[in-house]
């Protein structure tokens, strides 16, 4: 009985381990290993997370900005906003534009400087993108210390859209 081509390949891919050789007992290239995770891998920790099924808490990794406070490094990431095209979609000065102000001390991910680090280097739904493969992590940093200036001294409910502070009346 002659087997055809494809009757051939398919006893092929259903018995890779079976040949002609038999002396050939090494597995198929295409064979999937299985991932070996290490239980201490670090993860960032969020609080406000709840994570069902966990019988004892992890402590997770906590992103602390090295140039924290450090005005040289807020200086090169101005720069680096622009540098970046960080201005078309936050607006001059991070006032918003396309995306959203950075300067309002208003965040949808979180304002410290780990959630900003998160959102720079993974990218957010719905248009920020992710930065993390293109930026290294230093300049991230930078640019990080230079958001977080961005809204310093400022109250958004008590200025209008001039910058300047208006009296409140009551009702």
């Amino acid at each position: 009985m002659r087997l055809t081509a494809c009757a051939a390949l398919a006893i092929a891919l259903v018995a890779p381990g079976c040949s002609r050789d038999s002396s050939a007992a090494e597995p198929p290239r295409y064979a999937a290993q299985p991932i070996q995770r290490d239980s201490a891998d670090p993860f960032v920790t969020h609080d406000e997370h709840i994570r069902p099924g966990l019988a004892a808490a992890r402590q997770g990794l906590v992103l602390r900005n090295p140039y924290e406070g450090n005005a040289a490094a807020a200086s090169v990431g101005a720069k680096l906003f622009v540098a970046y095209n960080c201005i078309d979609c936050h607006g001059a000065d991070g006032s918003g534009a396309m995306g959203p102000s950075l300067a309002d001390g208003r965040w949808h991910f979180g304002g410290s400087a780990g959630e900003i680090y998160e959102s720079i280097y993974q990218g957010r739904p719905e248009g920020m993108p992710a930065w993390g493969t293109l930026i290294d992590s230093d300049q991230i940093w930078r640019l990080v210390s230079y958001v977080q200036t961005l809204g310093a001294g400022k109250d958004p409910s008590t200025e209008n859209f001039t910058g300047r502070t208006i009296a409140r009346t009551g009702h």
